[in-house]
């Protein structure tokens, strides 16, 4: 199957799609209601290698949509490309890291669909376990605001640091106590894995588990993805506020919930994700809740 695939640099511009039709008119899917898409849907991921892209976009096909897979190899660039319009979607965020863009650069992207939660993961190749992990060892995690949040938890989770007052959805690097057992050291998340072979261990996104040849079963410590705390990090497709009813898109996330698209998508983080179906109101709550308790500081 030839897969169109576009390569983003962040100097990169890409032309801008069609202008968005008045809300009355009529989509491509013949439902009304929402603006209607352009003869080609460009769709932001990050890892456009995976193996559930090539039968998702056949079965597009099948259904009449034409879609363009627009790989990403750095997190901060797909939102803005969505919110400019160069792209019409993207999917590869959880609702806490849509939350923290939307807070922080004043943007008002949704959620009109969800696809799984995906555990976040300690990984070694100097210690066998948790326990093995030295005092004063040091621990690369991800930069981002929200996985670099969630990380903390995940090593405080493991008895390796300490955050103050607990930790909040806004704790940083700098609310480590100085009583914990290990140091962390902020790197970009495609850098995590690389960071094995010189620091006593790294939090890697899923995103970049499988490239960098970790085997998710040899995890040292992860966070619970089926748990009900976990529910900001449900990863999503985000459109704009003004194409969440558009029929295409909707239409596109019904088809990647096909059992063969779930199916590969699974195989592809080796049985780790925990799949999600939650409907666009639902996600919207915890959208709002996640962007109130951020601006909270809570």
């Amino acid at each position: 199957m030839n897969r169109k695939l576009t390569a983003i640099a962040a100097t990169t511009a890409l032309v801008l799609g069609l202008a968005a039709c008045s809300s009355d008119e009529t989509s491509p899917s013949g439902t009304p209601g929402g603006s209607a898409a352009p003869a080609t849907v460009r769709i932001g991921v990050v890892g456009s290698q995976d193996d559930q892209w090539p039968i998702f976009e056949k079965k597009a096909e099948e259904a009449g949509i034409d879609v363009e897979i627009v790989n990403f190899t750095d997190y901060a660039l797909p939102n803005p490309a969505l919110s400019q319009g160069q792209l019409e979607l993207n999917q590869f965020q959880h609702i806490q890291y849509l939350a923290d863009y939307n807070v922080n650069a004043d943007d008002d992207l949704v959620a009109i669909g969800a696809t799984a939660i995906y555990p976040l993961a300690l990984y070694s190749k100097k210690h066998a376990s948790v326990a093995d992990i030295p005092e004063g060892g040091e621990i690369a995690i991800p930069n981002d605001q929200t996985n670099l949040n969630r990380a903390l938890f995940v090593l405080q989770s493991a008895g390796l640091l300490e955050l103050k007052d607990g930790g909040t959805l806004t704790s940083t690097e700098l609310d480590v106590l100085p009583t914990s057992k290990v140091k962390v050291t902020p790197v970009s998340a495609e850098q995590t894995a690389l960071s094995l072979d010189s620091l006593d261990g790294a939090v890697v996104n899923n995103d970049f588990v499988l490239d960098a040849g970790l085997d998710p079963q040899a995890a040292l410590a992860q966070d619970d993805p089926a748990s009900p705390a976990a529910q900001p990090y449900i990863n999503i497709w985000t459109a704009r506020a003004e194409d969440k009813d558009n029929a295409t898109y909707l239409k596109l996330v019904e088809i990647f919930q096909d059992p063969e698209v779930t199916d590969a998508l699974q195989a592809q983080s080796k049985g780790t994700a925990v799949l999600r179906t939650d409907d666009a109101a639902s996600l919207a709550t915890i959208l709002k809740t996640t962007e109130d308790n951020i601006r909270a500081g809570a």
